[in-house]
């Protein structure tokens, strides 16, 4: 394990996304910098396909709790699946963006620090995308309880998020070392920030869902995502424990 991440890098990931914004989708849709050839960039479609696919067989169904919705991308496939959707981020730029793509009265938009909030309810669903990698390894317990009290007894989970794979990312960035936490990121206007971006494998994230009464399915597509399905144990240590009710913005 390197080193702990401290408060400083955290809140630099938090301005890096707010100034992302306007150009994450990018990313997504292979466009600029993130464009690696139209034989890559259809493979990585396809494998985006099969994520989808997996996410539509979850069938997560109810009120549905979205950690890091981002601009929506992922907003966008949850709410035909849902019965309620509430969708949190740190970010204000990508909350607007998110809001303007799906247009929906379903959700519901808290804008606060994720490695602070605690949610004062519980939901029938959680899904978190393209998260779980910004997680620090000494903070990643506390994030997966998190994620166990949001969730009824019984209630279900789906992730997904990166494997180690060089074309995943811009032409000019460079993968961290696999032991390192920290990745330089870079803005189209060159600007640079520090990040958290950890490739975890699949039996470290088996083994820490557990650890939080999680049961959870973990796989990987042939390059570019890993991704779960899975529930919340019906028995749990936390049951036992009062939700905290941290202040978030409500939008």
């Amino acid at each position: 394990m390197g080193d702990q991440v401290d408060r400083g890098v955290l809140d630099e990931m938090r301005d890096y996304y707010r100034a992302r914004a306007p150009e994450y989708d990018d990313w997504f849709l292979r466009r600029g910098r993130y464009d690696r050839s139209p034989e890559t960039n259809r493979r990585w479609f396809v494998e985006v396909d099969e994520v989808v696919a997996a996410l539509e067989r979850a069938g997560l169904g109810g009120d549905a709790l979205e950690l890091a919705a981002g601009t929506g991308i992922w907003t966008e496939r949850l709410l035909p699946q849902v019965a309620s959707l509430t969708a949190v981020d740190a970010s204000p730029e990508m909350i607007a963006l998110n809001l303007a793509r799906v247009g929906q009265d379903r959700v519901r938009y808290i804008q606060t620090d994720l490695f602070t909030w605690q949610p004062d309810r519980q939901y029938d669903a959680v899904f978190f995308g393209f998260w779980i990698s910004h997680v620090p390894r000494e903070r990643l317990d506390a994030f997966l309880r998190i994620v166990a009290t949001a969730l009824h007894p019984g209630g279900k989970l789906f992730f997904v998020d990166g494997r180690r794979e060089p074309t995943s990312t811009a032409v000019d960035h460079q993968l961290p070392m696999p032991d390192a936490q920290i990745m330089t990121r870079r803005l189209d206007d060159g600007r640079e920030f520090q990040i958290v971006k950890i490739f975890y494998e699949p039996s470290e994230l088996a083994t820490a869902f557990e650890r939080a009464g999680l049961v959870v399915e973990v796989r990987e597509t042939a390059a570019y995502f890993i991704y779960g399905a899975g529930t919340r144990t019906v028995r749990s240590t936390i049951d036992a424990k009062p939700l905290p009710n941290l202040p978030g913005e409500d939008i």
